[in-house]
């Protein structure tokens, strides 16, 4: 059995924080998934990334800066029909209710556990699987 090929888009202004999520995801975070990554570190590079490649996956950080990873995922959210499942990286467990509000299918809290990312993403990947 062939492994499952998907893309993740990783946003955040800075680039340890899209380091950590990379390397907390890894390129297989299961068995038969095989994980590439596109990296922004602004709004437009993301938006531009999103439109011109096939994105499985945003893992968007909710702490970056000027556009932050909520504001990002809820305009998505709004103005596409095709959006992937979106998983929104925070800093405080307390602001689960704005990822809530961004209408993200899951949060991570920093710093990333590699078990639980793998694990979310894995989940996400399969259950939002093009058929």
């Amino acid at each position: 059995m062939s492994d499952r090929h998907y893309t993740v888009l990783l946003y955040s202004d800075d680039p340890r924080v899209r380091d950590q999520m990379r390397l907390a995801v890894g390129t297989r975070p299961a068995p038969g998934l095989t994980v590439e990554f596109v990296d922004a570190a602004s709004y437009d590079e993301c938006i531009r990334l999103f439109d011109d490649y096939e994105i499985h996956l945003l893992l968007l950080d909710g702490e970056a800066t000027p556009a932050g990873g909520i504001g990002i995922a809820r305009q998505i959210k709004d103005d596409r029909d095709d959006t992937p499942p979106v998983c929104l990286v925070i800093a405080r467990s307390a602001d689960r209710w704005l990822a809530a509000y961004a209408q993200v299918e899951a949060t991570l809290v920093h710093p990333l556990d590699p078990v639980t990312t793998g694990a979310t993403v894995a989940e996400l990947l399969r259950a939002h699987a093009p058929a």
